[in-house]
């Protein structure tokens, strides 16, 4: 476990002109290309990267292997230069440790060429709309905490792959546009601070069902954590995925005894390869749409501030519910 997530966002007075993004705070430099042809995926794409092989930048892609294989083949030689890591992405990452690895190309970009990291990455946030919501978050929740650094991307959404909802939100989570060369202001281009909070936040269907788990006022966070390790191992087969499930939900509950207000209940719902843990308090004043996608003390894992850090890890979706009556913590993942 690499502790160095939300360590490398460096603020830099790089200008953020009104026509690029609507706040200071965000970055300006992140673009979204819809595409439905290969012909537009290489006109949007192979400029974009040409100029920061050019200019000397870091040049990434994170993208399936068949459009990786199709740019490389279009850059011909240049093409021994670009780096490739589906990691850099929810292609081959949950958003933390996505982040975590754009955070070490970052580092090697600034410490050589243009001091300028230039990324292709191609959408693709799964099958289902909770896997969706994971997607629009982590495209938003970018722009914040990669404002002000050496870095520029451009987002492919294909059209041929893609449902309608997850091109839709390509305008509302991007500052810029790109059609071919061209980069434009999104004029539907929101804020994180105010887009991440609006997503939707549907109930899990399994939730309509009785629960195989339920406590309304766990009296202590040791009992918690040891029947919430009896129910997830009496579910999960896999004692790997049993760990980490049961590490992460025993850190939520110790942020709800900790940092909420009594009485601490929880909830767990099982079915097909599905399961829903849903652990809530009293507490009214949480109110950070960011938090988890980086420890909330920075590198230093030791000053704590892991617990939802680690559930966005761990389970597949994290959903923050907080109410006038107090705050839900919704973990939901595929059981393998």
């Amino acid at each position: 476990m690499d502790g160095r997530a939300g360590d490398w966002s460096p603020r830099s007075t790089m200008p953020a002109s009104a026509a690029a993004a609507h706040h200071d705070d965000v970055s300006p430099s992140h673009g979204a290309a819809v595409v439905g042809s290969e012909t537009e995926l290489l006109a949007a794409a192979l400029p974009f990267l040409e100029a920061g092989l050019r200019d000397g930048d870091l040049v990434a892609l994170t993208c399936p292997e068949d459009t990786v294989a199709l740019l490389c083949r279009e850059l011909g030689a240049q093409s021994s230069a670009v780096v490739s890591d589906q990691r850099m992405s929810l292609l081959g990452a949950r958003a933390p440790d996505a982040l975590t690895m754009c955070s070490r190309y970052l580092e090697r970009a600034m410490a050589a060429g243009s001091g300028r990291l230039r990324v292709v990455a191609e959408v693709d946030f799964g099958d289902e709309p909770a896997d969706w919501r994971e997607g629009q978050r982590f495209e938003s929740v970018y722009n914040r905490l990669m404002a002000g650094a050496p870095v520029s991307a451009l987002c492919l959404y294909d059209r041929r792959r893609l449902p309608a909802p997850v091109i839709a939100s390509a305008a509302a989570t991007h500052p810029q546009l790109v059609g071919g060369t061209a980069w434009r202001g999104s004029g539907a281009f929101q804020d994180p601070r105010t887009y991440v909070p609006s997503l939707p936040l549907p109930r899990e269907p399994v939730e309509d069902g009785e629960p195989v788990f339920a406590v309304d006022d766990a009296p202590t966070l040791a009992g918690l954590r040891h029947s919430l390790g009896a129910v997830i191992a009496s579910l999960v087969p896999d004692r790997d995925q049993q760990g980490d499930l049961h590490l992460a939900a025993s850190e939520i509950a110790a942020n709800a005894f900790r940092h909420g207000v009594r009485p601490v209940s929880a909830r767990v719902w099982a079915e097909g390869n599905r399961l829903v843990c849903l652990i809530s308090d009293h507490g009214t004043t949480y109110s950070d749409p960011f938090s988890g996608f980086a420890p909330a003390h920075g590198p230093d894992l030791s000053l704590g501030g892991m617990g939802l850090w680690l559930a966005r890890k761990l389970w597949d979706h994290v959903d923050v519910l907080p109410t006038d009556a107090g705050l839900t913590v919704r973990l939901s993942t595929r059981i393998r």
